[in-house]
């Protein structure tokens, strides 16, 4: 049976950005992926936005993981060449009644430290972006982009740089609690069934952490994970140039996600959502007729679009912990000694802002170890 100290299931960014950090001070790291290659899944269908801070409950771990791992990630990107562009955002409010929320919004983001928030004036909107419709916005400077691809990359080479371990193809089937820690059943496409005991399991399994949890024993509702998809469109690309900043409308309270926004991406393009659908099930596949609708979601404030400028592009699951129609639902990173099982760190629902916090949750993560050890 195969040894290590610290098992991570996972090689998405957050799972990566934990290893990473823990590579720093500890050695003996393994990380198990079920796929072919790092960040397979949700990390790689997502908007690459770096975001700001301010749509989160001020106490929350989202908030907390978004605003510290903003600035951590603008430090990691420009300390490794990682891609990004901190290019800002407007969140307009596109019919007066939208004003109020807005001014909520605003004063909440206030309230988390989010830097440099401004109101907009319609008028003082029009000088920076002339081609949309908004009666008033906010104005994030600190929102940006990212070449997530590369970020993960980077914290591949230096996790293996510091001797840490990464076994693709390989998929968790079983855990078991031991005196030392855990015992692991992994099923590898090469080699069949194997064994893998290690001290500290940390469960960045994404849209299976909450099935990576029952394995461990822990029989919980409130880990259980809402399948919900995120469909893309993109724009053909003379109409990239209209607009010069990230365009969101103003979000519907308890709504699953921020609404489709417009996305500037690295290479000049514009593409637009997701928009938000619960399902059963993880598919991938986008019905053309879903167009018909971002035009009309997108054409409130973006008035230069067409029907005909919309092609589907990707899409993207979300693991939420919120129902449809449910309230806030926080991220959970918790170490399970109080659930009799110590050296379990389980991160479950680490859905949108998890890419902008991945190094802060790398970072709490790595405070948990090392109370454990």
């Amino acid at each position: 049976m195969e040894k290590t100290d610290i098992a991570i299931i996972g090689a998405g960014a957050v799972g990566l950005a934990v290893a990473f950090r823990l590579s720093e001070f500890y050695k003996d790291i393994f990380i198990i992926e079920r796929n072919s290659s790092f960040g397979q899944e949700t990390s790689s269908r997502n908007s690459e936005v770096i975001h700001g801070g301010m749509y989160y409950p001020p106490d929350s771990l989202k908030k907390k993981t978004c605003i510290e791992g903003r600035r951590l990630l603008y430090q990691y990107c420009r300390e490794n060449d990682i891609p990004h562009k901190k290019v800002g955002k407007l969140i307009v409010a596109i019919d007066p009644d939208e004003i109020r929320d807005l001014e909520a919004l605003f004063k909440q983001g206030q309230e988390n430290g989010v830097e440099g928030l401004k109101l907009l004036s319609k008028e003082e909107i029009k000088k920076i972006e002339p081609n949309i419709r908004a009666e008033a916005a906010i104005y994030s400077p600190e929102t940006g982009i990212i070449d997530s691809h590369s970020f993960m990359k980077n914290l591949v080479f230096r996790f293996e740089r510091n001797n840490g371990f990464i076994v693709y193809n390989s998929e968790v089937t079983g855990i078991d609690k031991t005196k030392e820690g855990f015992e692991m059943t992994l099923k590898s496409a090469q080699e069949g069934e194997l064994k893998l005991a290690a001290r500290v399991v940390i469960n960045a399994a994404g849209l299976n952490s909450d099935k990576v949890a029952r394995m461990a024993g822990l029989m919980k509702d409130e880990y259980t994970l809402k399948y919900c998809k995120g469909d893309y469109f993109r724009s053909n690309q003379r109409k990239a140039k209209f607009i010069n900043h990230l365009i969101y409308p103003v979000p519907v309270k308890d709504h699953a996600g921020l609404g489709v926004h417009a996305t500037l991406d690295l290479a000049g393009g514009l593409r637009f959502g997701p928009d938000t659908e619960y399902v059963k099930e993880i598919y991938y596949d986008i019905d053309p007729k879903k167009g018909k609708s971002f035009y009309e979601s997108i054409r409130r404030f973006l008035p230069f679009m067409e029907e005909g400028d919309l092609s589907p592009d990707t899409a993207g699951m979300r693991p939420k912990l919120q129902g449809e129609g449910e309230g806030f639902r926080d991220f959970i990173i918790k170490e399970e000694s109080a659930n009799h099982l110590p050296g379990l760190i389980n991160l479950i629902g680490i859905e949108s802002p998890g890419l902008t916090g991945a190094l802060s949750i790398g970072g709490m993560v790595k405070g948990m170890v090392d109370a454990l050890c």
